[in-house]
């Protein structure tokens, strides 16, 4: 997020720990809120950055406590390309290298076709893969080298880490798609395509 004016708790109200404050009355332990139903006026930006390894860093450093990150992902949104944390009270902008969550893991139901792919992330949520929850994979046009992702919730998504990928490549087959032949994964009956065919390596 480019321009921002990071607001620091000496210079007024907004802080991580009113952010945090706000989240937990909001939240009262009931899993994730519902962000996308409070509209509070935008309140300024945070000093708090999500790094690509999915480090959340706030005035230039980590924050060490994992119930405390895991709070922040919670109220968590993203509108336009620009991400968010909001509560009933406060709207405050923060910056995301890249994607919010690392995919770190996943467990395999069932096999083929009829598979499921259950995803966990760097901050306790678990996302099924399937056509509310799509896997996609971005190629860089220099190298080739792909970086796969997964829809965790409402425009939020997790880079799915090496070990996951290598994983998934081992449950990969050929199926033709928009007319090609394509090597990808199956989860909840609808396939993702990773690479066209033709392109793999002998």
């Amino acid at each position: 997020m480019s321009g921002q004016n990071p607001v620091k708790p000496s210079e007024g109200a907004l802080s991580a720990e009113s952010i945090a404050a706000s989240a937990r009355a909001a939240s009262k332990g009931r899993g994730i809120p519902p962000v996308q139903e409070w509209n509070p006026p935008f309140s300024g930006d945070l000093d708090m950055k999500i790094a690509r390894d999915g480090t959340w860093f706030y005035l230039g450093t980590p924050i060490g406590r994992p119930e405390l990150v895991r709070l922040f992902s919670t109220i968590l949104r993203k509108d336009g390309d620009k991400y968010f944390l909001v509560t009933p009270v406060e709207k405050a902008g923060i910056v995301v290298e890249e994607v919010p969550f690392i995919a770190v893991n996943f467990e395999v139901e069932g096999s083929g076709p009829d598979q499921s792919l259950v995803f966990q992330t760097n901050v306790g949520d678990t996302t099924r893969a399937g056509a509310d929850a799509p896997i996609r994979v971005e190629r860089d046009e220099a190298t080739g080298e792909p970086s796969p992702y997964v829809l965790v919730r409402a425009n939020l998504e997790a880079r799915i880490d090496r070990k996951s990928f290598y994983r998934l490549v081992e449950l990969g087959q050929h199926q033709e798609h928009d007319g090609e032949d394509w090597f990808g994964v199956y989860s909840d009956g609808i396939f993702f395509p990773i690479i066209p065919s033709e392109e793999l390596p002998d």
